[in-house]
């Protein structure tokens, strides 16, 4: 999100916390090398489901609330809206507290990785950023929504 134009879009806090969430939820070896392995300093599922639906509360309605806010176009909101739903399903049938293996072993797992990795594409690019870069900490996250300047 170092590239993320902040100024460009009015709710640009909420959009780098639902980008965040997605990048993570969508790189299969970053939960493998990162969530699984317990590196610290980029949370759990749990944490990027939190972020996902946080301020957002799009776990009660529609990405399309947020179109010209913290969506660029319908077709972000659907993409977003798609993932979303994929992922709390399978956090409510495992639990929110269950180990990252509990949903990395759950049989949607793939199809919520593939949901979110193309919402996380459509809105990086969308942001001038390469989608394929590894996601950031916690810590540069909270950098970069504070307005300080975070390490790339």
């Amino acid at each position: 999100m170092g590239g993320m134009p902040l100024n460009d879009m009015p709710w640009w806090r909420w959009r780098s916390n639902v980008r965040s969430a997605l990048h993570m939820l969508s790189d299969p070896a970053f939960q493998q090398e990162t969530w699984l392995a317990g590196r610290p300093g980029y949370g759990d599922v749990t944490d990027a489901v939190y972020r996902l639906v946080e301020d957002t509360w799009l776990d009660n309605w529609s990405a399309d609330k947020y179109v010209g806010t913290i969506f660029r176009d319908a077709q972000e909101a659907g993409l977003v809206d798609a993932a979303v739903l994929r992922v709390l399903r399978i956090m409510h049938q495992v639990g929110a507290d269950a180990p990252v293996a509990a949903y990395m072993q759950h049989e949607a797992w793939p199809e919520a990785v593939r949901s979110a990795r193309a919402a996380h594409v459509q809105l990086a690019s969308a942001d001038g950023e390469d989608p394929d870069v590894p996601p950031r900490s916690l810590e540069v996250l909270a950098l970069m929504t504070s307005g300080l300047d975070a390490p790339a």
